[in-house]
């Protein structure tokens, strides 16, 4: 199920190789937010530089005739900011970057800037997240540091993503298969490509790659996904 009541926005969860030549879908998902301006948070790359992926994002999103700016919430105290939560919750397109998903997952849980994202997407708002940021997505999430699956923010619940599909360690990537319980689909998903949550719950895929879905250790179809 999705953690939410209502309609929410659509919500993209990418593979990775965010703001580069191959996400054309950025554009599609910019018009439905009905504006030209993404908020991107560059949480997850807080110790990576996310400055530059700020700057990316700037240069890819003025390619598509929209504008991106960063919101720095790059520790917990960024996070408990009411001023920062408010720009969340009025922004129309919020975009979660990559890094360590772990550090994103303890800035944002239980903050007033989640709840703002929170808001933010049930009320219409685009929501899209790449590598850790889709990974934190989902409840449960993948842990990177061994593959097993731990709790995750869950703005979608019961599903967890693999990012970096193809091309992350295979030992982990079919831990994390084996290791889901039965019934949870586990997604692997390549970079430049994205899984996209429709407002009315139907998913589908767009992109450069090809998402591949494992129920019970199995291949199956986007429509075992949670609606």
């Amino acid at each position: 199920m999705v953690g939410a009541t209502g309609p929410c926005g659509p919500l993209a969860l990418v593979g990775g190789g965010e703001w580069t030549d191959g996400c054309d879908f950025d554009a599609e998902l910019l018009a439905a937010s009905g504006g030209d301006e993404v908020l991107v948070l560059p949480t997850a790359a807080a110790y990576e530089h996310p400055e530059k992926a700020v700057a990316t994002a700037v240069t890819w999103f003025a390619r598509l005739g929209g504008r991106a700016r960063g919101l720095m919430v790059l520790g917990r105290a960024d996070a408990e900011d009411e001023v920062n939560a408010a720009e969340v919750r009025a922004s129309r397109f919020v975009y979660l970057g990559g890094g360590s998903p772990m550090h994103l997952r303890s800035v944002l849980k239980g903050s007033p800037v989640w709840e703002a994202l929170l808001d933010a997407w049930h009320h219409g708002a685009v929501v899209a997240g790449s590598s850790a940021g889709a990974m934190v997505l989902t409840d449960p999430m993948v842990d990177p540091r061994g593959g097993a699956l731990t709790v995750g923010l869950g703005m979608v619940e019961e599903l967890a993503v693999i990012p970096h599909f193809g091309e992350e360690n295979a030992e982990k990537v079919h831990r994390s298969i084996a290791l889901a319980a039965p019934g949870l689909p586990v997604v692997g998903l390549p970079e430049r490509t994205a899984l996209i949550r429709d407002p009315d719950g139907g998913w589908r895929q767009a992109g450069q790659g090809t998402a591949q879905v494992f129920v019970s250790g199995k291949p199956a179809g986007i429509d075992a996904l949670p609606h």
